[in-house]
């Protein structure tokens, strides 16, 4: 691992040739659309770049623009020069990818989570960003390389839907002022923020109804969670980015610190979706205590159990924290 700055991340941009680029698997709009932004930009270098998740594009995303470049990996590995994670915090959650990389000079870790352990050949973590794209938009910015509507499209994207469309404490002037220069690159907001924000299939309410249904709340009103079952899923035929934003229904009511969102899996194990809405309540290092990680206020852990299980044991941790706060 070598702490990386932007002319050293730029100098192995220019100098190869066959890239690939990458992001965490249950992808969020941070991850895809940094994915596409850094991949278009080496395309209009004249690099060759594949750009995969283990999960493909994602139905609700397939609005960004090129997003038929973004594929699943393929059956068997393939040589490239260079791979750029990008806005994953743990190595192994780049999921089925990896498998696919037959060998690679160099690995480029590019990401904001401050729970990222820095694995790679080149590391740029800065956890102050709210989002990768953030600090994608100053790597291109700061070293001349291509940006047109599609990547500033992007990137744009990536930066809005990490800071809860620029609400997030940890949205800075500097975010807003990106937000502008996208925006005279091209971005028409209207139309953008529609597609990212009104624009979501029938199935997601009737889910949010059931999870509404499951709602309870501990230690006075100051933690909220609900939970789905594989049951619930597959009545409901939803689909595992129906999850995305749904936890903000908790986070916004009124007295609740912690809101965590329950999800069983196929494989034994629970997800756990937490944010915080305090300092005093660190969601990454209670996460981190079951294997997970993220950021002060938002974090997530796969804890293996049953829902009941991990639902319990997760809820002592977490009402033992709240129990400390003023």
């Amino acid at each position: 691992m070598s702490a990386a700055n932007f002319e050293q991340i730029d100098q192995v941009l220019r100098k190869h040739q066959r890239f690939v680029v990458l992001g965490h698997v249950r992808p969020d709009g941070d991850a895809l659309g940094s994915e596409l932004a850094l991949g278009l930009s080496l395309k209009k270098l004249g690099k060759d770049v594949r750009i995969w998740n283990e999960e493909g594009m994602l139905d609700k995303y397939s609005f960004l623009p090129r997003a038929n470049l973004l594929t699943k990996p393929p059956a068997g590995p393939e040589d490239v020069d260079v791979v750029v994670a990008l806005d994953t915090a743990i190595q192994n959650r780049l999921g089925n990818t990896v498998a696919a990389i037959k060998s690679a000079k160099v690995w480029i870790n590019i990401d904001h989570h401050p729970s990222n352990p820095g694995y790679g050949d080149l590391v740029y973590i800065d956890s102050s960003a709210p989002a990768t794209g953030q600090i994608l938009f100053e790597l291109i910015k700061t070293q001349n390389l291509p940006i047109d509507r599609d990547i500033a499209t992007n990137l744009y994207v990536a930066i809005s839907t990490d800071t809860g469309s620029f609400q997030y404490p940890n949205t800075t002037a500097r975010t807003f002022e990106i937000a502008a220069e996208l925006i005279r690159a091209g971005v028409d907001v209207g139309q953008i923020s529609q597609l990212t924000y009104e624009n979501y299939p029938r199935r997601r309410v009737e889910l949010l109804r059931e999870l509404l249904g499951t709602m309870r709340f501990d230690a006075n009103d100051r933690i909220a969670s609900f939970k789905l079952s594989l049951a619930t899923a597959k009545e409901l035929g939803v689909l595992p980015e129906d999850n995305e934003g749904l936890i903000d229904h908790l986070r916004a009511i009124h007295g609740v610190i912690v809101a965590i969102f329950f999800e069983e899996l196929s494989d034994g194990k629970v997800r756990v979706s937490m944010r915080s809405k305090s300092d005093q309540v660190n969601a990454c290092a209670i996460c981190e205590k079951f294997g997970g990680g993220g950021h002060v206020l938002a974090a997530g852990a796969r804890v293996k159990g049953t829902l009941a299980e991990v639902e319990k044991k997760i809820l002592e941790e977490v009402c033992d924290v709240v129990g400390h706060v003023s």
